[in-house]
């Protein structure tokens, strides 16, 4: 970080940025949807705590695997507030994403091996589906990709599909 020095308990939005290799507006966007909080100077300037970067790092790593703003919001209301958070307050919230996850690397992997085929969505388009999908048999089956989507192909255990 060359504008603060490590030891400063505070951050402007900049040096945030920086540090983060998070845009300013998106840390403003944050902290408008309460994901992080500053405070403000007497020039009504944002400071933010250093514990600031941990946050937005795991927002930044949250939104990369797909989970929605308004759970990493729910996530991180559930961390103590102020003091940092430990690694067993990150541990704890994150394993209540584990099995979402499990299920999202599972749907990615049936994706990249089934993408070139048919995906059952019902179509009747693509060249092959007469043949995968004739007389869209997978249409009484209710709608949606029937072939990828693992929610739909085995709803109960979508981890063993």
């Amino acid at each position: 970080m060359s504008n603060a020095d490590w030891r400063a308990k505070e951050l402007t939005p900049g040096q945030l940025s920086e540090r983060s290799g998070v845009a300013v507006s998106a840390l403003h966007f944050y902290e408008r949807e309460g994901l992080i909080t500053s405070r403000r100077t007497s020039g009504n300037q944002r400071r933010y705590t250093r514990e600031t970067l941990r946050r937005v790092a795991f927002i930044r790593i949250s939104q990369r695997v797909g989970i929605p703003l308004s759970e990493i919001r729910a996530a991180l209301d559930k961390l103590p507030e102020g003091r940092t958070p430990t690694r067993r307050d990150w541990e704890t919230l994150s394993t209540t994403w584990r099995g979402d996850l499990d299920d999202r690397i599972n749907q990615l992997i049936r994706l990249r091996d089934n993408l070139t085929g048919c995906i059952g969505c019902g179509c009747l388009s693509l060249g092959s589906c007469k043949l995968v999908n004739e007389y869209d048999r997978l249409g009484t089956e209710g709608p949606g990709a029937r072939v990828l989507d693992t929610h739909l192909n085995c709803p109960s255990k979508p981890a063993a599909c």
